[in-house]
């Protein structure tokens, strides 16, 4: 049997943690900026941990390899 492959497009966008959690980029900075408060951009900055019952699919697509 062949062996499984990593999902590359999830592996460019996630990483994973030492403990097991998912770190990933904000969506919503790239474009379209200017309709957005500063607020809003402000608080868009940096990574957010992924939401609990989205890890387990996530590490399954990334196979073992977060980087």
């Amino acid at each position: 049997m062949t062996k499984q492959k990593t999902h590359k497009s999830t592996k460019k966008r996630v990483r994973l943690t030492a403990n097991g959690k998912a770190k990933h980029r904000k969506a919503g900075t790239s474009h379209l900026a200017i309709s957005k408060s500063a607020k809003k951009i402000r608080q868009l900055r940096g990574t957010r941990v992924l939401e609990p019952q989205f890890v387990q699919a996530v590490t399954d697509a990334l196979r073992g390899y977060s980087y």
